[in-house]
């Protein structure tokens, strides 16, 4: 299992090129990602999104929340707030997904640095 963010994500769907866009195809061949759901919401939040396109990004299996799931997210935002590091809310609520999960990250956003150096999850960049 490895999860995938929207920056990556939006990258792939845009043809660009990077490592993060080539282990993502990869581990789209072997069946291996999976979405933390803020990352299908933001990604369908796109209103040209082509239908072919939808339709394949809900095959992905998401990373559904667990129970105290929102109270470990705003503690691990806290976390990184509490050195006077940058942290969305968002990308709080897409790391505590693979947090839970154990999965590692493929991203491109550099932001995701200040979790994978204070919490437990793992950066493909």
């Amino acid at each position: 299992m490895i999860a995938v963010d929207t920056s990556t994500l939006i990258a792939f769907l845009k043809g660009e090129k990077g490592n993060d866009v080539d282990e993502l195809d990869s581990c789209l061949e072997s069946q291996i990602i999976y979405l933390p759901p803020l990352v299908l919401t933001e990604i369908l939040s796109d209103p040209g999104l082509p239908v072919k396109i939808i339709n394949n990004l809900l095959k992905i299996p998401l990373l559904d929340t667990t129970e105290g799931f929102w109270e470990r997210a705003g503690k691990t935002r806290s976390r990184i707030l509490s050195k006077s590091l940058k942290c969305r809310i968002a990308d709080s609520i897409i790391a505590q997904s693979c947090i839970d999960y154990g999965v590692p990250l493929i991203t491109r956003d550099k932001d995701f640095r200040h979790f994978e150096k204070y919490t437990e999850i793992k950066i493909i960049w």
